[in-house]
């Protein structure tokens, strides 16, 4: 696919030099520009292509902001309003369940590999089955807001379009024909939440950040907005001096309670922006420190938003993918790397941290160092009755900045078994294929 960067710039570019690419651009646009960029633009997308002239103008007005001026100057002031707090956030959630040890259905490897693949592929129906019943009327998934210090502290729900696009993201590539229906509703939520031109918030007290932005638009990359990078000028403007590319976007009429912890590059933001805007000059800075990151060995505790080092590796190999051929000189290393952190059968800690170990060795192209026949037989082993695998923290402030009251986690066992499902289905694949 074509860097969302220069999309418009090269389309207008052929247009001015190509008097047969401009007929056809202005006749059927949704198929030339899809020839062009690379990209499938969503059914229920229009596509206008005008042409100006000397007695011709056209002023294209942006639509309708999505939020009122009562509704924005609300949200300015919101993370000091316990009123709008309670409206916005409090959302109560159960405490978390506990699983009984020694319940789980402990299979041994005494099934053949294409046995043991068709009860992988069972388990990936039961769990897709799962998280149909948790996908809102709406398309959204929900996580649940939690002390990390402690479990007393209520817990919350919360259905943020971020929740939704990881999700979506991790189900992209599973066959199954109710992953590619939840994934069609997950799009048409994450639409239904875009800010123009193309960006995205966690809450509504909390201005754009680019993480958000990031996900949602590798998620809806057919969607005319993204596809064009209509969004990519805000997305380069939130750069520090060294290029690299910050969180929030902050600008005057938005909240300003992020100001205060503004300045900081996270690394998983970084790689999830990169593989949003692909290989390009714009990018080269912040992705010459991320490489520094990972070849010096400086990642461990280098996220404010991640918990686990597996987590960025999981970010950087998607965007070595995603912007190929950027960061490709990165493969060996993070090989080694994600290796270094797994046991000797590919185990990685609990089933989320080790989903995304799998996954990103896939990315990678090493998968054949993890004992697929085990982590299959653990994945269906600790799979609930429902079809859910436990809730574990996946993201979230691991500051100690507010003190304990302010370490705050993220997880779900929606997001948790997206990530199994995503990598279920690679390992199955290696075992279908002996």
């Amino acid at each position: 696919m074509q860097s969302p960067i220069d999309a418009t710039d090269r389309l207008m570019a052929r247009a001015g030099s190509d008097e047969d690419f401009r007929r056809r651009l202005l006749a059927h646009p949704r198929e030339t520009i899809e020839t062009e960029l690379g990209v499938t633009i969503d059914a229920d997308q229009e596509i206008h292509v005008h042409e100006e002239s000397s007695t011709t103008t056209h002023v294209v007005l942006p639509p309708p902001d999505r939020f009122s001026a009562a509704e924005r100057e609300e949200a300015k002031t919101g993370a000091r309003s316990l009123e709008f707090l309670r409206k916005t956030l409090h959302d109560p959630a159960p405490p978390a369940r506990v699983d009984v040890p020694g319940t789980a259905d402990r299979r041994r490897a005494t099934a053949s590999a294409g046995a043991l693949a068709g009860e992988g592929r069972r388990s990936i129906r039961r769990s897709l089955a799962f998280l149909e019943t948790t996908i809102d009327e709406r398309g959204a998934w929900h996580c649940i807001r939690f002390n990390i210090a402690d479990p007393a502290i209520p817990r919350h729900y919360e259905r943020p379009p971020f929740i939704t696009a990881l999700i979506a993201l991790a189900l992209e590539n599973c066959k199954e024909e109710r992953a590619r229906s939840l994934c069609s509703a997950a799009r048409r939520y994450l639409v239904n939440t875009m800010e123009y031109p193309g960006l995205w918030r966690y809450y509504r007290h909390l201005p754009a950040d680019l993480d958000s932005t990031s996900l949602c638009s590798l998620a809806l990359s057919g969607h005319p907005l993204i596809a064009l990078g209509r969004n990519v000028p805000h997305m380069l403007a939130n750069r520090d001096c060294d290029g690299l590319f910050q969180t929030w976007l902050l600008a005057e009429d938005e909240p300003d309670v992020a100001t205060d912890f503004r300045i900081e590059a996270d690394p998983v933001v970084n790689a999830n922006v990169i593989a949003c805007l692909g290989d390009h000059p714009a990018t080269r800075q912040a992705r010459r420190w991320l490489e520094d990151q990972v070849v010096e060995g400086r990642l461990e505790n280098a996220s404010k938003w991640y918990p686990d080092t597996i987590t960025a590796y999981y970010a950087i190999s998607r965007a070595m993918v995603r912007a190929a051929p950027a960061l490709e000189g990165l493969r060996p290393v993070l090989i080694e790397r994600i290796l270094s952190l797994c046991d000797g059968e590919g185990g990685c800690g609990n089933v989320l941290q080790t989903s995304q170990a799998v996954t990103a060795l896939h990315t990678l192209g090493a998968l054949e160092g993890v004992d697929v026949t085990r982590q299959v037989e653990r994945f269906i082993s600790e799979q609930r009755g429902d079809g859910s695998w436990p809730e574990y923290l996946a993201f979230g402030d691991q500051s100690l900045r507010w003190g304990v009251i302010g370490q705050i986690g993220h997880g779900s066992e929606s997001v948790t078994s997206a990530f199994c499902i995503e990598a279920l289905g690679h390992m199955i694949s290696i075992l279908e294929g002996r």
